[in-house]
């Protein structure tokens, strides 16, 4: 079988074209993808040719681990799995493109244990359960954040869980005025306007590593810095500072399948709410116009392809 996919063949470079699929086991299912969303993160730096060296890692790949379709088919130990609505994270099923992530094609191949049963009634929202994982993972092992550096969809995804949480609001920093809009029981600041230093639990979202050294400044003594972004540069910082404030530093890897299944059920509550952060929609054929304006326009939020006319 041959599906059509986003093929990164070199940084700066993609183009869709079908590609082969490796049969289906006897456990897997197969997802007729309807939205799949471009990630800011890692898969920027897939473009730029900036991510640093992973086991899988190389080119051609299909991008993507951020993709809702339906089960319209399935070996015969999923054959029960035909017909949900699921949240594919992505997928290894390509014989001439490397899978590391592989969720950008009209088809795709997985095992059944990836593919998350989810309501169909998020439509294209439900592409942001990876982000929304994401937060939550953050948030797991510590306290919730009183900082948030970044406004863009994880930083407002933080926001909003630390809010379903229960805990008191964030403050949240964007340079970007143009992002200030858009909070939902929280406030947005230039970071120019807080004159704040005594936050016990800062979590930069930004990626920024050479502001590292500004976000220790505003630690309080014993104060926490989570690193919840993806950092492509050395991390550095001035020990004194942070010596003074006896500053913990803690690192957020990716999530977890219980981060996902957590997640689910927050939707399913109406505890966490993910509407209004997709900005941005276009046809998966024009995806050569539209990964670049995912990474240069400041004024995209996130980009999701449209698949249906390829189905």
């Amino acid at each position: 079988m041959d599906t059509s996919a986003i093929i990164l063949d070199a940084p700066g470079r993609l183009a869709m074209r079908e590609t082969a699929l490796k049969p289906m086991d006897a456990a897997d299912v197969q997802v007729d993808i309807h939205w799949s969303g471009i990630s800011t993160g890692t898969e920027k730096l897939l473009w730029t040719g900036k991510m640093p060296n992973f086991p899988g890692m190389g080119y051609p790949l299909v991008p993507g681990y951020e993709s809702v379709g339906r089960v319209v088919d399935a070996g015969p130990e999923a054959k029960a799995r035909v017909g949900e609505w699921v949240f594919v994270p992505g997928a290894n099923c390509y014989c001439d493109a490397r899978g590391l992530f592989g969720g950008a094609a009209s088809t795709v191949i997985l095992p059944s244990a990836r593919a998350l049963p989810i309501s169909d009634a998020l439509g294209r929202d439900g592409i942001l359960y990876a982000l929304a994982a994401t937060a939550l993972h953050a948030m797991a092992h510590g306290d919730a954040p009183e900082l948030i550096i970044g406004h863009g969809v994880l930083g407002r995804l933080l926001a909003r869980l630390t809010i379903a949480a229960g805990a008191k609001p964030p403050v949240v920093w964007d340079t970007n005025l143009g992002r200030h809009a858009g909070a939902q029981g929280y406030s947005v600041i230039h970071p120019e306007d807080d004159d704040r230093h005594d936050y016990t639990a800062v979590y930069d979202v930004s990626g920024d590593a050479g502001s590292i050294e500004s976000f220790i400044a505003r630690l309080a003594k014993g104060g926490e810095l989570v690193l919840a972004g993806f950092y492509n540069q050395p991390i550095s910082f001035a020990f004194p500072p942070a010596f003074q404030r006896e500053a913990r530093l803690r690192i957020a890897a990716e999530w977890q399948p219980d981060d996902l299944a957590s997640i689910n059920v927050l939707i399913e509550t109406g505890a966490l709410d993910l509407s209004g952060l997709i900005t941005n929609v276009e046809p998966a054929a024009n995806a050569e116009a539209a990964y670049p304006t995912a990474f240069e326009d400041a004024d995209c939020l996130k980009m999701v392809l449209d698949w249906r006319e390829c189905a």
